[in-house]
């Protein structure tokens, strides 16, 4: 009977989604003993095959059936370094799973309504959890995001990015710190640094995809660390005042673009006259010879796709590093 199922799934009688009969149903049509038709469900919901929806019944849940692992890769955002860390993961998995990437834009009710729906679908979940407020702030976990992360099994959740609490000690962690990246990021170098007058960080304090306040928080106490001048810009303005000896600290790419253009246009040199370092490094960075400080995210990725494969989850402080190009 079971291998009936599949044998009907792998031909295209039984379709992704499609409602099988019950129990009960199957077990009179077939003339078979219920236990028997149970056991066989029950091995077909173990192999992810089948799922049962509460007061509904059966669907067909999968119909790949070469696929020995099926994971479900969640994110905020769609951007270069989020799929970096995506591809490397892929890479490092290497055949014979099935991953599903989505996408809540970091809004909650979305994140939410993913888990309370595929968390029985997946026997992996992959999560960068970034969330945004009404005041369009980076927000931390509420109770219902942390609700929704606890109804998966710890040994099944493997959280990137972030360094969350209270979703239990067994969920595989991979996560940044952005206070004490950046500060110990600019700290390590401030021989390079210390020539400018000036370090403006250009923090979008209001974005559809906030950053962590943490990045502030890390900045600040690392120029007052060394007594250095310093300001917050929410972003880089067309037509500024661009002042000899001062350093930029770009997170978004616009931002980046923008400064570089104003910079050529007023024939002031980068690297020589003005410096910049911009945030979350991309090949086109490298490209352009842009310094940064950013997250290894390939090595993100590699560590989470390890975790499942050797079946253990580990709690990973992931690497940071100041890559100087010709930019300051």
């Amino acid at each position: 009977m079971m291998d009936s199922i599949l044998t009907n799934i792998s031909i295209g009688r039984l379709k992704l989604g499609q409602k099988i009969p019950s129990i009960n149903g199957l077990s009179e049509e077939f003339l078979l003993s219920r236990d028997t038709v149970e056991k066989a469900y029950r091995i077909l919901k173990k192999q992810k095959v089948i799922v049962s929806v509460k007061g509904k019944g059966f669907y067909i849940a999968n119909t790949d059936l070469t696929v020995k692992i099926n994971i479900l890769f969640l994110i905020n955002k769609l951007s270069a370094y989020k799929m970096h860390v995506f591809n490397a993961f892929m890479s490092e998995l290497g055949a014979n799973v099935k991953v599903d990437l989505d996408i809540y834009h970091c809004k909650p009710d979305l994140f939410n309504n993913i888990i309370n729906k595929k968390k029985d679908l997946y026997e992996y979940f992959v999560i960068m959890p970034h969330f945004i407020s009404d005041s369009m702030q980076h927000m931390g976990c509420t109770d219902e995001i942390l609700k929704s992360l606890m109804s998966i099994p710890e040994d099944k959740l493997i959280v990137l990015d972030r360094n969350l609490k209270g979703v239990g000690d067994n969920v595989g962690r991979v996560y940044q710190n952005f206070t004490e990246d950046i500060y110990s990021a600019l700290n390590k170098n401030y021989g390079k640094l210390e020539k400018y007058k000036k370090i403006i960080l250009v923090y979008p304090n209001k974005a559809v995809y906030p950053y962590p306040k943490g990045i502030v928080t890390g900045f600040k106490r690392f120029c007052i660390y060394h007594d250095k001048d310093f300001e917050i810009l929410d972003e880089i303005y067309d037509n500024m005042d661009v002042q000899l000896q001062d350093l930029y600290i770009i997170i978004e790419e616009h931002d980046l673009v923008n400064l570089v253009k104003q910079a050529r246009f007023k024939k002031i040199k980068l690297g020589q006259d003005f410096g910049i370092i911009s945030y979350n490094d991309t090949q086109l960075k490298e490209l352009l010879g842009i310094t940064v400080i950013s997250t290894n995210f390939e090595k993100m990725g590699q560590e989470a796709a390890k975790m499942i494969l050797n079946k253990k989850n580990d709690n990973i402080k992931n690497e940071f590093d100041f890559i100087d190009r010709y930019s300051i």
